[in-house]
């Protein structure tokens, strides 16, 4: 990546690949017309901050090249100097499946990192969790207002007493009845609501809350198979039965919960999340490239790295299928990017659907532009293994976990996976989060931290102004992550208590 200059009180600009004829403009505010640069590009008219400026003449159908990949071409000629905005980029075809190398560049495996820990609830089965929450899953939307009260009463009258417990969730959602429940893509939200309630957060003492009627059976998302862990509301004295019901049943695991201890973990225990949202033109050369070099140190450390969001990575997925470990896992990554196109098609939608207006604002032309600059998450690391939707994660390594780019979607997928933390970097900003296990917000831009300081984790916009190098802003991401992870720290959106809901992924029909 070059920066021309590195001094804050000159125009700045940032080219990221030798072979690239645009570059995007790092000053606050943007530069106007007549901006002169210390290599001799003039600005021919006002470039907003993160949007593209022609570094060379780009004459009409030639490629427009950024991370030295063709992000589109050029529909009528663009002079030196001037703005490359979204309506002059005729966007390329998406990579064919077909025909993508599998396999044929697999990283070298980077030497262990040895020494680092974190403070962890070991639970009977060998699980850590990072946080200790009682959980209460819902088997149908029906159950949803009075569990929502009854969570109220527990956090005022039960919580206090049981000061080692962190919180009560609720994982509710608008599944289990009303839905084809044995329609072949049933299978994601389904899994989805058992492996959510199998959260190693919850130390195997999950109480599920059912009506009574619902299509989706209380047993089959209980965790433990046990009728005691599941309450029914049909069987209950009218409302007031009910709410004293789950009041005693919280209670006795409360009891149980309260008796878990932090104690000292591998890095290895641990399963990370990784995903942006409200992405800008600097994420792909700020705070995903500092993620990405966080989740190798993650990687080297053995724990599991999850990165997502099929549609944020088709177009740069010949960058990908390479760098998986063996051809069975290529072949799955071309499996989760086919299923999509279909499932886009079906809805009559494509990839262009993507991005949105915010990220258009922030300097992203199209979604080919903003997925290489995505999978700059992934780091360098060989990809170890891929999930479908909803699945759990049994593997250590990278691995590449199927999800819609929805920020809830994507969440809650993550967090059936078992992911205990989530790394979320962002260039317009938002106060997204989740209740089952925190997100750590990492800032593209100066501006935004200090716009935002108390919403910002750590600002890797200092990468951009010169300030900071990605290695560095990564080692303070690996560091943050285990102190969150231990409890040493909030954070923001932990702070404030925010947190959005969970947000099923249901392709399967609604009758």
């Amino acid at each position: 990546m070059e920066t021309k200059s590195m001094q804050a009180v000159e125009p700045l600009y940032i080219k990221v690949h030798e072979t690239d004829n645009v570059a995007i403009i790092v000053n606050t505010g943007g530069l106007d017309k007549g901006t002169h640069f210390p290599d001799g590009l003039e600005l021919k008219e006002r470039v907003p901050q993160g949007h593209k400026v022609a570094l060379t003449d780009i004459k009409e159908n030639e490629p427009i090249i950024r991370y030295g990949e063709v992000i589109g071409h050029a529909l009528k000629t663009i002079e030196k100097g001037s703005w490359v905005e979204e309506s002059l980029v005729k966007m390329p075809q998406s990579p064919e499946l077909s025909e993508l190398p599998l396999a044929t560049n697999i990283p070298k495996t980077l030497p262990p990192l040895e020494g680092y820990t974190f403070q962890g609830f070991r639970n009977e089965d060998g699980s850590v969790g990072t946080k200790n929450i009682l959980g209460i899953t819902t088997s149908v939307q029906c159950v949803v207002g009075v569990l929502d009260f009854v969570v109220n009463r527990i956090k005022k009258e039960l919580l206090p007493k049981y000061t080692n417990v962190d919180d009560v969730v609720a994982l509710t959602h608008n599944y289990g009845c009303g839905v084809a429940i044995n329609a072949p893509e049933a299978v994601i939200p389904i899994r989805t609501i058992q492996n959510l309630a199998k959260h190693p957060n919850f130390g195997g003492e999950a109480l599920v809350v059912g009506l009574g009627c619902e299509k989706l059976s209380p047993m089959r998302i209980n965790p433990n198979g046990k009728e005691s862990d599941i309450i029914s509301l049909q069987d209950q004295p009218g409302f007031a039965g009910m709410v004293q019901s789950i009041m005693e049943m919280a209670e006795e695991r409360l009891i149980k919960l309260n008796q878990r201890q932090r104690e000292t973990c591998s890095v290895s225990d641990l399963v990370i999340g990784t995903q942006c949202g409200g992405s800008d033109a600097f994420s792909g050369v700020t705070a995903n490239p500092a993620v990405g070099y966080a989740a190798d140190l993650l990687v080297r450390a053995g724990a599991t790295v999850l990165f997502s969001e099929v549609t944020e990575v088709r177009d740069a997925i010949h960058l990908l299928t390479p760098r998986a470990v063996n051809e069975e896992v290529g072949q799955a990554l071309i499996k989760e990017m086919d299923w999509y196109d279909q499932y886009l098609a079906l809805g009559g939608a494509d990839r262009s659907a993507n991005p949105s207006p915010g990220n258009k604002k922030g300097g992203l032309a199209n979604v080919v532009e903003k997925s290489l600059g995505s999978i700059a998450k992934s780091g360098r690391s060989p990809i170890s293994g891929v999930l479908a939707p909803g699945e759990k994660a049994t593997e250590k390594g990278l691995i590449f976990a199927a999800t819609p780019a929805s920020d809830f979607v994507c969440g809650t997928l993550q967090l059936a996976s078992g992911m205990h933390l989530q790394v979320f970097t962002t260039g317009r900003g938002t106060p997204y989060s989740l209740a089952m296990a925190p997100v750590i917000k990492v800032s593209t831009r100066n501006s935004l931290t200090e716009q935002w300081k108390d919403l910002i984790d750590i600002n890797a916009g200092t990468i951009a102004t010169g300030e900071a190098t990605i290695e560095e802003v990564g080692w303070e991401i690996f560091r943050f992550i285990l102190d969150v992870a231990s409890g040493h720290k909030k954070t923001w959106a932990e702070h404030w208590g925010l947190h959005n809901d969970l947000a099923l992924f249901n392709p399967a029909p609604i009758t």
